[in-house]
């Protein structure tokens, strides 16, 4: 059967599998990366650590699974490295796309008219080109999946895919190149930007792995997962790690700005090939796992993330209690940085599992929130909504996810659909698999039907809004900021 090789490079870890063409994975691995966090707000990784693993674990899959046909690649999709391709050593650490240590250059910025944010790339190549204190020209900029395509190819292939490029802040709308007025304002150059290509088609030679398989596909983290799950001509998917991202396929006609809406959704490139672009939105909400990874580490109230489950469900409500899962902030639709948690409703009978609860429940209304933002960006009919994943795994989040959004919630068979994407990715792209075809694979291991009526829904809706409305604008003069 004919396989790809799919690696994925996560913000935490590699992992590398081979996915055959109904969409199965198989030989499978894994492994940490280093995580740097040496000032606050601040988030560092080694590129060198990230280019080494990736290799070692493709050739890990492939010795044990076997020759592949092709190569794709899907990554998270802001981390960003400076190299001397002379000699390929970074000259600094690859900053991390949560790293915030531009949030005031980003400020800065939007006096000379430029809506940066910290998490895109474009301060952040900045930042490191000043630091090494070279000129911008003798450098090169690359993603993560620049930076893999790289290394496999032995630094023949320099190049990023549009989907990840429209996402960095340096790019034209319609991502047809890179936008030489912000180039200039950054004191950066044209040279050290890789080209810019389709999600889909011939990317260079994978010449530092047995048999040199062609690298046929690059793909950003989410829009992988949507594709994994079979989004194709239509559909939405939610991803539910530390955060909660939404992702849509919203078809051919493109963005008038490449900024975020009003609804708090913003623009992303679904697939593209051909020079042909399907565009898709995104909608994200800042606080997911990471709640529950707070009740274990911090609170104490579970012991390990199942625990959520078995402890919420222990108790036929929630009493009254509530919680915003606003750690860091409010993401779609309020974009409020200066939002932060509260649970709501305590009396001295609240116990443990009431507070569990409703953390799982703020999770599901905060996914509530996103499908309403997308709704009202697109105005489209939303009748499913594709779930994956390491949360996915909690029946109860998931079920309370239907019950909010009123929609059946399927669950992908693969809970790291980002990998599935990239490997399928590449079968298409080489012509192995057709669009259609993979619209035809989606099989879920689970389907949740909402439980609740209409108005029962609405009800709770409501006062969740209301809730949210308590916790907006804690810090006022982080509510003020707006990248």
């Amino acid at each position: 059967m004919v396989r790809a090789l799919a690696i994925d490079v996560g913000t935490a870890s590699v992992r590398t599998a081979l996915v055959d063409t109904v969409g199965e994975l198989s030989h499978v691995h894994q492994q940490a990366l280093s995580i740097a966090t040496p000032n606050p707000g601040e988030v560092e990784l080694d590129a060198l650590e990230i280019a080494s693993v990736a290799l070692h674990l493709a050739r890990r899959t492939l010795a044990d699974g076997g020759d592949c046909d092709v190569v794709g690649i899907t990554n998270q999709r802001a981390t960003t490295i400076v190299f001397d391709p002379a000699t390929g050593e970074p000259v600094g650490p690859a900053l991390g796309w949560q790293d915030l240590r531009t949030v005031i250059d980003c400020l800065v910025l939007q006096g000379d008219g430029l809506r940066l944010a910290p998490n895109q790339s474009a301060t952040k190549v900045q930042w490191l080109v000043k630091q090494s204190g070279r000129p911008a020209a003798e450098l090169k900029f690359a993603t993560i999946e620049s930076w893999i395509a790289w290394h496999l190819s032995e630094g023949r292939s320099h190049v990023t895919d549009r989907s990840n490029a429209g996402v960095n802040g340096l790019v034209t709308i319609g991502v047809d190149g890179w936008d030489q007025h912000v180039i200039d304002v950054l004191g950066l150059d044209a040279a050290m930007m890789p080209e810019i290509v389709d999600t889909m088609g011939l990317h260079g030679v994978a010449s530092a792995l047995p048999g040199s398989p062609a690298i046929t596909a690059l793909i950003g983290d989410q829009p992988a997962s949507l594709f994994g799950q079979c989004c194709i001509s239509k559909g939405v998917k939610i991803t539910f790690g530390t955060g909660a991202m939404l992702d849509m396929v919203h078809g051919e006609h493109g963005p008038a700005t490449m900024s975020r809406f009003p609804s708090g959704c913003f623009p992303i490139v679904a697939r593209s090939e051909g020079g042909r672009i399907v565009w898709g939105i995104e909608a994200i909400a800042l606080a997911a796992g990471s709640c529950i990874e707070w009740l274990r580490d911090d609170l104490g109230l579970i012991g390990d993330p199942a625990e959520s489950e078995t402890i919420a469900t222990s108790v036929p409500s929630s009493d009254g209690v509530w919680f915003v899962p606003a750690l860091s902030g409010l993401g779609t639709p309020q974009w409020d940085f200066g939002a932060r948690a509260g649970f709501f409703g305590l009396t001295r009978g609240s116990k443990k599992a009431h507070m569990v609860r409703s953390v799982l429940e703020g999770i599901a209304h905060r996914g509530a929130d996103l499908v309403e933002a997308a709704q009202v960006e697109t105005g489209a009919t939303i009748d499913e909504v594709r779930v994956d994943g390491g949360m996915t795994a909690n029946a109860f989040l998931v079920q309370s996810l239907a019950d909010f959004t009123g929609l059946a919630v399927t669950v992908s068979p693969q809970r790291e659909a980002t990998t599935r994407g990239a490997g399928l990715m590449a079968l298409v792209s080489a012509g192995h698999l057709t669009l259609d075809d993979v619209e035809t694979l989606w099989s879920p291991v689970q389907v949740y039907e909402p439980r609740l009526s209409d108005d029962e829904r609405r009800a709770l809706r409501s006062q969740w809004a209301a809730v949210v409305q308590r916790v907006e604008k804690t810090i006022p003069e982080l509510s003020s900021v707006q990248f």
